[in-house]
């Protein structure tokens, strides 16, 4: 996987998982009028973009476009950010896993 594919893979993580953060993302998100939640759906489609080109994993930002879209519900997009981050931490895992070079 490219450094970019990389980037966007590890950087929509960190992203989804600093607006799971139960009270600290949902403020962040309201207190900035949810133009994250627009954010979060451009770096997600991004992603998807470049990983469909290298046949990289996209389950992980397919769930984040989704959480990006209901993430304006108070307690289902907090749900739906905790889920996203865990599946692209698996996700980042894994690749680097399988692309590491010894």
């Amino acid at each position: 996987m490219s450094s970019l594919a990389k980037l966007l893979k590890w950087g929509s993580f960190a992203y989804e998982a600093f607006l799971a953060l139960p009270i600290i993302g949902g403020l962040f998100v309201l207190s900035n009028a949810w133009i994250p939640l627009g954010f979060a759906f451009v770096l997600h489609v991004a992603a998807i973009v470049v990983l469909l080109r290298e046949r990289g994993p996209i389950i992980g930002n397919v769930i984040g476009v989704v959480a990006s879209i209901i993430g304006f519900i108070p307690f289902v997009g907090w749900i739906m950010h905790a889920i996203t981050a865990v599946v692209l931490l698996v996700e980042g895992i894994s690749t680097s896993r399988k692309t590491r070079r010894y």
